[in-house]
């Protein structure tokens, strides 16, 4: 069956301050290495009291050095806020201590507000508008070293000169990302539990469109998700109740910590707010396993994704690893013995 991999936020809780956050993504990342995982990803968000992780190379070297078998990554490097040679010596790097276990992911948002992001660039050589197609092809240029003749940085080297860049993704949740991952022949990971855009429609432009490179000879695909599963249907609707009531106030600017399971049951909700809950199980599958199963393959046969990237944004630390634990053995993926 399909591969799954994991995309984690270090979600913040009413219960778990950010540090403590950290550590579960620590905890949780090995337990989904031993059952059998593909990639572990962390992304990049500033200034948001819901996510405790802004900087994902921290998190991936962390990570990388206590698993044995999972590929770790961004999901992603928000490309913008940097300067493209720190991103090519840090991923550099973590290549060379955790050689063929590295992805590097870049999205095109900020991941904040606009006082954060104008913070995050202020000390950048800033460009006007959108300038992500500039960073990404100065990014690469480091690996490949295609400067123009006479151009300043040919004599610039990113260390580690023996580590190659590790793989390159870009993140999307629309067609744009789809066309210019596959016109640049990188990998691509659509954002489907967040998207507007059509999943369907994004993964076959990119499938279809695709151009070899000397990133990739051939397409890869991943969907990422919203999951919450339980041994029940009632078990897995109460634990995604968090997620429900979070994404409501999302919609309204509000990036709060999740709230618990009795905090969500116990929230007031009017009409328009369960009309608004409603719309949004369109992309969010819950339930047991059977049932999430059941909900993901129409998606997954229409999409044709290589692999499925799931997010569990789960109040309790042990029901989000055992909601990982069931998606596991629903998914047929093998356990890997521990060191």
């Amino acid at each position: 069956m399909i591969p799954l991999s994991v995309l984690d936020l270090s979600v913040v809780t009413t219960g778990t301050k950010p540090a403590a956050a950290l550590r579960n993504s620590i905890d949780l990342a090995r337990h989904v290495d031993q059952l059998g995982f593909t990639r572990y990803w962390l992304a990049e968000h500033h200034n948001l009291a819901s996510v405790a992780s802004p900087a994902p190379d921290l998190m991936i070297g962390q990570i990388a050095a206590v698993t044995q078998n999972i590929r770790v990554g961004s999901g992603g490097v928000m490309l913008p806020n940097h300067a493209p040679l720190v991103v090519a010596e840090r991923f550099k790097m973590l290549e060379a201590l955790f050689p063929g276990r590295i992805d590097l992911g870049l999205g095109r948002a900020p991941g904040t507000d606009g006082a954060t992001a104008y913070a995050l660039r202020s000390r950048l050589d800033r460009r006007e508008g959108d300038d992500f197609l500039e960073r990404l092809h100065e990014l690469t240029l480091w690996e490949t070293r295609d400067f123009p003749a006479g151009h300043p940085c040919t004599k610039v080297v990113a260390m580690p000169d023996d580590s190659p860049l590790p793989p390159i993704w870009l993140l999307g949740s629309s067609d744009y990302s789809a066309e210019l991952s596959a016109q640049v022949g990188m990998g691509f990971a659509f954002a489907h539990h967040f998207a507007a855009h059509d999943a369907v429609d994004a993964m076959m432009n990119y499938r279809t469109r695709f151009k070899p490179s000397g990133w990739r000879t051939t397409p890869h695909s991943i969907l990422a998700v919203a999951v919450v599963t339980a041994d029940t249907d009632e078990a897995a609707e109460q634990l995604a109740s968090s997620m429900d009531l979070n994404r409501l106030r999302r919609d309204r600017g509000q990036y709060l910590p999740l709230p618990s399971v009795e905090e969500a049951q116990a929230y007031p909700y009017t009409d328009a707010e369960r009309a608004s809950i409603a719309r949004n199980r369109a992309r969010f599958f819950v339930g047991s396993p059977a049932t999430v199963l059941t909900k993901l393959q129409p998606l997954i046969a229409a999409s044709q994704p290589d692999e499925l990237m799931v997010i569990s944004a789960v109040y309790d630390h042990d029901a989000r690893k055992k909601s990982y634990s069931l998606l596991a053995e629903t998914f047929g993926l093998q356990k890997k013995a521990a060191a």
